[in-house]
């Protein structure tokens, strides 16, 4: 088995213990050389200055790309592209391009009166600068606001139109589900990468919620697994096992890189990736 290449997403900390929390991730993860880091953007833009922050400083003291998200939501489009800007000044030219999810709990997406409609529209602007590179988001499984995989793999194949470079797609639990879509995705004729999102489960109860919330298929087995690992206090065990025989199963399958939803917490992630092969080759201080 060929080791894989990995990335990882982190969100910004919004006090100072969770700044120290997101340092000592990135300490932990970095001599891992990802292909980058990416950085969540909170709903509405709410954590828009918190991610430059921390875009800023994970580039400046890992020496590793950054890939920070930018959304649609609650801003115009030159507010958008101001904050886009202002990424590039401080050498982030990876964007994680994504509609966002609906402000204030709301059910469905409305677009600011002088924002960006789509994804689409968010991606041709960024293109048109010629100054970053653009991912997005795909789905595995139906995605919410989708009638059905068909109508996913559409709007996957518009973003790459309109621009983008590659893909990451929302975490899943069985290797087949990405497996699928992947082959789904090559015969509408999508020819650029596809990168699998893996969440190492930090909590199997949190992790079920917000599966559901976002239209990803729980196999009934896996319920299971994690009732019987929970009582018997083998939570942990069972998340590492099964993340890594998910990355191994994608790696045999010719997946060559991988895209951790590390939570801000580094063990699993760490401790999966270690099982796959990918050591560390460099200390954060040799790249600062």
């Amino acid at each position: 088995m060929t080791n894989p290449s990995v990335s990882f997403e982190v969100f910004p900390p919004r006090t100072v213990d969770a700044g120290f929390h997101l340092w000592d991730t990135a300490q932990a993860l970095a001599p891992l050389a990802p292909r980058f880091f990416s950085v969540t953007y909170g709903a509405g833009g709410s954590t828009r200055d918190l991610t430059h922050d921390a875009a800023h400083v994970l580039r400046r003291s890992s020496g590793l790309p950054v890939a920070a998200h930018l959304t649609c939501v609650g801003a115009s489009k030159a507010e958008t592209l101001e904050v886009a800007a202002n990424f590039a000044k401080i050498g982030v030219t990876d964007i994680v391009a994504l509609r966002g999810d609906p402000e204030n709990g709301a059910d469905h997406f409305t677009p600011h009166p002088d924002g960006f409609n789509d994804t689409c529209e968010l991606i041709e602007a960024l293109a048109d600068t010629g100054t970053f590179n653009i991912r997005v988001g795909a789905y595995p499984d139906v995605h919410p606001d989708a009638t059905d995989m068909a109508a996913n793999i559409d709007w996957l194949k518009r973003k790459f139109e309109a621009g983008a470079d590659e893909a990451i797609t929302q975490f899943f639990f069985e290797a087949d589900s990405f497996l699928r879509f992947r082959d789904a995705c090559a015969a509408a004729g999508i020819d650029k990468k596809i990168t699998p999102g893996i969440l190492p489960i930090q909590n199997w109860t949190s992790a079920r919620k917000f599966a559901k919330r976002c239209g990803t298929e729980i196999p009934a087995w896996l319920d299971q697994s994690f009732d019987a690992a929970i009582r018997d206090g083998r939570h942990d065990l069972l998340a590492t096992a099964l993340c890594t025989e998910l990355c191994s199963d994608l790696v045999d399958e010719g997946v060559e890189d991988l895209h951790f939803y590390t939570l801000n917490r580094a063990d699993l992630t760490r401790d999966v990736c270690r099982a796959l092969g990918v050591v560390p080759q460099t200390r954060l201080s040799d790249v600062a």
